[in-house]
């Protein structure tokens, strides 16, 4: 068998036609089926791979221009786009970025109004009000207060529980 470089060039561009043939065809089956049309869709339907589309300009333009279009029996009013889908992404993203930096700047506002509260608070700031003082140290007491005759409760609920269960338990074990 002779490999002449013109039997080469032959059956190169031979392989070539017949892969462009399934990119085609395959493009064309995809848009049939209402499927998703993508640079990678349609490589594996065809059997080739990504970089064979992506290097002739004329694969890729038919790729991208059947994706832009609506699939194939879909009304006008109901039916999704592609460029619609990437509008929405884009301003969701933009969207994203507006809210990031709303909540930076509240974040900003919460940590300086903290850490002023924190500084009056440690009683390194300016005096306080002795009464206003007064009036948070008895609300706290009484705060207090409430607490313990809750924790007292609970702790008698606790001690009839074990008590009812040493009970069940004992009845249990005769």
């Amino acid at each position: 068998m002779s490999s002449s470089p013109d039997h080469l060039a032959r059956a190169r561009a031979a392989d070539s036609h017949r892969r462009r043939t399934r990119v085609l065809k395959a493009l064309d089956k995809l848009a049939a089926d209402g499927e998703e049309i993508t640079v990678s869709s349609v490589a594996r339907a065809a059997g080739v791979h990504r970089s064979l589309i992506h290097r002739h300009g004329d694969l890729r333009a038919a790729v991208l221009a059947r994706a832009a279009e609506p699939p194939p029996g879909a009304t006008g009013g109901t039916q999704v786009s592609r460029q619609s889908l990437l509008a929405d992404v884009a301003n969701l993203t933009a969207r994203n970025s507006r809210l990031s930096a709303h909540i930076t700047r509240l974040e900003r506002r919460l940590s300086e109004s903290l850490g002023q509260a924190a500084w009056e608070a440690s009683g390194l700031g300016a005096p306080a009000d002795v009464e206003t003082l007064t009036r948070r140290v008895t609300e706290l007491e009484q705060q207090l207060l409430d607490l313990r005759a809750e924790l007292d409760e609970r702790d008698e609920d606790l001690v009839a529980a074990r008590a009812a269960n040493r009970e069940l338990m004992a009845q249990v074990n005769r």
